[in-house]
């Protein structure tokens, strides 16, 4: 398959996940748990049948960064189906992909990179995007209540955001390790983790599975993680970043129609104004310019 076509097919998944998410009527832990534990079994055989072993040595000089980063994609997952149960799956979705903003902010202080005017400005942008798409402006126009906004659902896309933020972060520091090696170990470790947390948060007893959850749920995992990670880690290693940059938009602007088409959850004026913001910077920053930009 051509690497073009992985890594579309791979983001159209991504931005339809939302969707399968908010008709599956178990605990965002559940659904985080499950599908941890299906791709990893899921990667797992594809690298048994294509041969690939893992690199023991690789893992064990960065199984404190696996471990860690691994627990956070955990808790990112949570957060993010939680907003999905608060707002919009568009809103959650824009707001979960201010990460690359949080990046940008953080990584002089992280990775010792410069923080051009240019990304200066995109952050800005990127920032009163999120107010627009929070819907705050819109309420205090109409006369609303507080109580009328969904701001949980804001600050949880937001924190999952931030988690994810951490993860790609800890990704930069892992040394002399390959792509599948990492996924699979930080699969691996978020399953391990959620484990005991669903333990102590769920009472597992009570949960009822129905024939429906149980295919979303084997969606989700297999397809929506297993399969479209493969098809993006096999198509990053043959394409240049600013391409694959490129296409990762693809995710978040399905994530928005479809949200509105399927879900009806359509967006006023400054809401789309805001996600234009929110993409624009984020696409903005991540184009190749003057260094001193």
């Amino acid at each position: 398959m051509n690497a073009k076509i992985k890594i579309i097919t791979a983001m159209a998944t991504f931005g339809t996940i939302g969707i399968f998410v908010r008709y599956i009527p178990l605990p965002s832990s559940i659904i985080a748990l499950v599908r941890g534990v299906l791709a990893t079994f899921f990667l797992l055989s594809v690298m048994a049948g294509g041969k690939r072993r893992p690199d023991g040595m690789a893992i064990t000089q960065n199984l404190v960064l696996l471990v860690v980063s691994g627990g956070l994609i955990g808790f990112n997952w949570i957060l993010l189906f939680e907003a999905y149960n608060y707002t919009s799956v568009a809103v959650a979705t824009l707001c979960y992909y201010l990460a690359p903003v949080f990046v940008i902010v953080a990584s002089p202080f992280v990775l010792g990179e410069k923080l051009t005017a240019r990304k200066t400005l995109c952050v800005i942008a990127a920032l009163g995007g999120m107010v627009l798409v929070s819907g705050v402006i819109q309420n205090y126009l109409s006369g609303g209540n507080t109580e009328d906004l969904k701001l949980t659902g804001v600050i949880l896309g937001i924190g999952a955001g931030a988690l994810y933020a951490a993860i790609i972060l800890m990704n930069k520091k892992l040394e002399d390790i390959s792509s599948y090696d990492t996924t699979v170990m930080q699969l691996a470790a978020a399953s391990i983790v959620l484990v005991p947390y669903c333990l102590i948060t769920v009472d597992i007893g009570a949960l009822e599975v129905t024939p429906v959850s149980a295919v979303l749920l084997l969606i989700v995992g297999i397809v929506h993680t297993g399969i479209a990670y493969v098809l993006y880690f096999g198509s990053i290693k043959e394409l240049p970043a600013q391409t694959v940059a490129i296409f990762s938009y693809i995710d978040p602007i399905l994530a928005v129609l479809l949200s509105a088409l399927l879900l009806k959850e359509n967006m006023d004026m400054l809401s789309i104004l805001g996600a234009v913001m929110i993409l624009g910077s984020t696409f903005v920053s991540e184009m190749k310019g003057n260094t001193n930009d």
